[in-house]
């Protein structure tokens, strides 16, 4: 059996790129300042990159599926260009009010519930205990109540608790994952 790594559960709008209301065309697509030289870093530290979203415009019908596996292959060869690897990307599309009625339903994909989490744990041999996820809301952090992972929060707030740390931005994000790496708080 494979040894079981440690990964950064990352949210997309907000956190990897600027938050713009159903994103879904390349043009629109923007990274947030010191993303990249961050999940370079994350890269460099040996920590796998998983990307979990919710992405309820399908559901509402601003995009289909198409339109976001466009985007999102164009990002990941944009990050290849840049020598940062995604090991996954887990989508969830559905919402209790959505338009279109093949993802319309309440799931248990749908964050804050954690199952996008549990599978990307599955598929890509993931350790929580080991791992830490990044979002800009708090409930691309449910999963670090359940698991022992280390959240972290794009936020204006400060301060932390036991499993989750306010960050300004990405450099103040990295500055604590490296203290908290040194420290042995966090591998």
């Amino acid at each position: 059996m494979n040894e079981l790594r440690p990964a950064v559960f990352l949210d997309r709008d907000g956190t990897i790129n600027v938050e713009k209301e159903y994103l879904y065309k390349i043009e629109d697509f923007e990274y947030m300042d010191g993303a990249i030289e961050g999940l370079r870093q994350l890269q460099n530290w040996e920590y796998m990159l998983v990307i979990v979203t919710n992405q309820s415009g399908i559901a509402r019908g601003y995009y289909g599926e198409d339109e976001f596996r466009k985007l999102t292959n164009w990002m990941l060869c944009d990050m290849e260009k840049h020598e940062i690897h995604i090991d996954g990307v887990y989508i969830c599309p559905h919402h209790p009010e959505g338009k279109i009625e093949k993802y319309r339903k309440i799931c248990n994909c749908r964050k804050p519930k954690t199952g996008l989490f549990y599978q990307a744990a599955r598929e890509c041999g993931i350790d929580f205990s080991k791992s830490i996820a990044i979002g800009d809301k708090m409930r691309d952090l449910e999963i670090c109540r359940e698991t022992g992972a280390h959240g972290f929060l794009l936020s204006e707030k400060c301060g932390s608790d036991k499993e989750i740390t306010f960050c300004r931005d990405w450099t103040e994000l990295i500055y604590h994952i490296g203290k908290m790496r040194m420290y042995g708080d966090i591998r």
